[in-house]
């Protein structure tokens, strides 16, 4: 079977860049098209409209050179306007060489902002239209509001479409302009225009208001569109446009009767690259691109997944440049921690495996991830205290600092078994627990403390601060030196850990 194609146009530095807060610099322009066209292997760009900044023209000018020595001219689109030939003066000093005409799609638009009637609009476009043809720019034709137009005013949609039947016009642009559409009307708007126009060329642009714009543009393709409207992370005015990355794995999954040329390995570097540029930051749960969709969290999940990868779908992340991670909190479970070991090329036994996870579900209870980075520093932090005998706990502490006052600590420790208690003041939190500390150590051994030469914090390479911290404190007693370390996610909670680990060595 002949498979349909379906032409991928990217709208990310056009539609895209409508988001709130988000302005593309040239060459950030200039990076991203090559990059969609290049890699990821849109078929076409929509990248500016005319006539809104200096820059604006600056950027299309650059993109339009690279592309003209490339071959890829007739790729690169621009939003023009109705507007006595200033938009297409406009392109060609950008260079461009297609135009998306806006025009409207509606009864309501064109009376109510135009306040036109419908032959008014029809000879104006048709003047654009002509002026760009004798300029050698092809002309695509946008109908701004149609789904709206479909609902409330179909006859002048008709009128419309036949009018352009005659029209010197390469493709009609259909956008759900305010992302009103269900799936079934879009299914049902779009089939009625396909089979009535066979020979015209119609795209899909459409937006996600209800969070609908996947669902709509999988009906529209099932319906018989040629051609649809995407934009990188789903960037876009309000709610944003139909997500690249969800339509494009929908398609190639759902969708076997159509063809499409987009590289689904480049989504990802993609996606995050338009993130860095444009500070449009990803959902840690959006579909195909964000931090946690290929992360399995719950231990039952990894379990499975040791057994015939019993919780894997068609979404696999290697098709996307991406792999799958079992993330370490207090729902992982020993099959979480043992599949981040095969990671590490690290084997636990039993028991030792049982500790580890009973250490990462306190930490998970106040941190909600810890990274697999974390993971050789927890394991030497527990089987490291596995081996010390505790003659002497740290039962409680309260650590208070206050402005304009000294940092102290009020402390209890058992030694032995005997409870004792003591306040003191410090330069720091820190020092205020060892000042208290000495006191008790003195009142109950009558010896001094090892002296503290050397105090550093790390965390682990590839985590972050917030996880997990290691303190490492080297300390002299007499004229031998010994380390101990703590670890928490808590920097004085970890050195006060450490400072226990000591107390049952001397």
């Amino acid at each position: 079977m002949t498979k349909r194609k379906i032409e991928i146009m990217d709208t990310t530095l056009r539609d895209g860049e409508q988001t709130s807060g988000v302005s593309f610099s040239v060459s950030e322009k200039l990076t991203i098209a090559k990059l969609l066209i290049e890699e990821l292997k849109v078929d076409r760009l929509e990248i500016a409209s005319a006539r809104v900044s200096e820059g604006e023209l600056q950027a299309v000018k650059k993109i339009t050179s690279w592309a003209n020595e490339r071959d890829f001219l007739d790729k690169i689109e621009v939003l023009t306007f109705v507007d006595q030939g200033k938009s297409i003066d406009w392109m060609i000093d950008a260079g461009a060489k297609v135009q998306n005409l806006l025009t409207k799609g509606s009864l309501n638009h064109l009376k109510h902002q135009l306040k036109k009637t419908p032959q008014q609009h029809f000879s104006e476009i048709k003047a654009t239209i002509d002026l760009a043809a004798k300029h050698n720019i092809k002309t695509n034709v946008y109908l701004e509001d149609w789904s709206n137009g479909m609902r409330n005013s179909k006859e002048y949609v008709f009128e419309y479409l036949d009018f352009l039947v005659s029209q010197n016009v390469e493709r009609v642009l259909l956008p759900d302009t305010l992302g009103v559409l269900t799936p079934k009307e879009t299914a049902e708007f779009i089939t009625e225009v396909c089979e009535k126009y066979p020979t015209f060329h119609f795209d899909f642009h459409g937006h996600n208001d209800y969070d609908l714009g996947v669902a709509n543009v999988m009906e529209a393709v099932k319906s018989g569109i040629h051609g649809l409207h995407l934009t990188i992370n789903g960037m876009g005015e309000r709610a944003g446009n139909a997500p690249m990355a969800s339509v494009i794995a929908v398609i190639n999954d759902f969708l076997s009767d159509v063809k499409i040329t987009v590289n689904e390995k480049a989504l990802n570097k993609v996606s995050k690259l338009v993130e860095t540029f444009s500070g449009f930051r990803i959902p840690v749960n959006k579909p195909v691109v964000g931090a946690n969709v290929f992360t399995q969290t719950a231990g039952i999940h990894a379990d499975g997944d040791n057994k015939n990868n019993l919780y894997f779908n068609d979404l696999m992340p290697e098709r996307f440049g991406r792999k799958r991670k079992y993330a370490l909190g207090k729902t992982s479970g020993k099959a979480n921690i043992q599949k981040n070991l095969q990671d590490l090329g690290l084997t636990l036994n039993d028991d030792e495996l049982k500790k580890v996870t009973l250490r990462i579900i306190e930490l998970g209870d106040k941190k909600e991830v810890v990274s697999q980075e974390d993971l050789p520093y927890i394991i030497s932090d527990v089987l490291d205290s596995d081996t010390i005998e505790k003659r002497v706990v740290v039962e409680n502490y309260l650590l208070a600092h206050s402005k304009g006052m000294k940092p102290s600590t009020t402390l209890s420790l058992k030694v032995e078994g005997v409870q004792y208690e003591g306040h003191a003041q410090g330069d720091g939190q820190f020092d205020a627990f060892m000042n208290a500390l000495r006191k008790l150590y003195k009142r109950h051994s009558k010896k001094d403390l090892p002296a503290l030469i050397d105090y550093t914090v790390r965390i682990p390479p590839g985590s972050n601060s917030d996880a997990l911290c290691e303190t490492i404190i080297t300390w002299q007693l007499e004229k031998k030196e010994f380390i101990t370390r703590g670890l928490d996610s808590d920097q004085t909670v970890s050195a006060i850990k450490a400072t226990e680990k000591m107390l049952n060595i001397i």
